[in-house]
């Protein structure tokens, strides 16, 4: 696979990155014991406690409550530059990642986790949860595939991948209604209203849908999620 000698390439180039300062998971035996992962769910956010309640951190929040829900315990992997949490799901065994790269450089992480399991195959055992703005707040979306839609962490991705065949949930956070707006409104966190009373019941459903996909397929699952709320 091309994108694959071409992310090696780039890894002996530039490193693997600066190491996340928590339990290191070394081994796929120790992100996922005793199996290689069949799912790769990836929450796409920023690091760090300043943008956790962001708006663009709604991936990793969706994953870390899939992660609560099957008792599982996250790590971090240097070779990856992501934070990991083995679980399964459905009867399958997945990975749960959430890049450490921040937003714009998530399909480095994504590929580094394609390259050490190359058995992975992203049309069909990749799925990317991440922040939308052009869904109203707490509104989901199941795609099989497509553009980014101007979303730099999913772009990054189809990039290092070379691929659009990538299955993703799109969590909506609503516009601004201003293009110059756009950066300040994702990198900031959702009204104190909407967290207290619509958000967690969202994030809830949107773990629903993660689960449905990993069980019955995207394409059925769409059916049960994508109807308007």
């Amino acid at each position: 696979m091309r994108w694959l000698h071409e992310f090696l390439r780039r890894v002996r180039r530039r490193g693997t990155g600066p190491p996340v300062r928590e339990p290191v998971a070394k081994s796929v035996a120790a992100a996922v014991p005793g199996r290689v992962p069949e799912r790769l769910i990836v929450g796409l956010g920023n690091p760090g406690d300043v943008y956790r309640d962001t708006r663009h951190n709604v991936g990793f929040r969706i994953v870390a409550r899939l992660g609560e829900r099957h008792a599982g315990s996250w790590r971090a992997d240097r070779e990856l530059d992501a934070r990991v949490c083995g679980v399964e799901i459905a009867g399958r065994t997945c990975l749960l990642l959430q890049p450490q790269t921040f937003m714009n450089r998530s399909g480095a992480s994504v590929a580094a986790a394609c390259a050490r399991w190359p058995s992975l195959d992203p049309a069909q055992q990749l799925l990317v949860v991440y922040d939308d703005l052009d869904l109203p707040p707490g509104r989901i979306r199941l795609r099989p595939g497509g553009g980014a839609g101007g979303h730099r962490g999913i772009a990054d991705i189809l990039a290092e991948l070379e691929t659009r065949d990538v299955p993703r949930l799109r969590f909506g956070v609503g516009h601004p209604g201003a293009s110059a707006a756009v950066k300040d409104w994702v990198l900031s966190p959702f009204a104190e209203e909407l967290e207290a009373q619509q958000l967690p019941d969202s994030i809830e459903r949107a773990a629903d849908a993660v689960e449905a996909a990993i069980r019955d397929g995207v394409r059925v699952a769409m059916g049960q999620f994508n109807a308007a709320d």
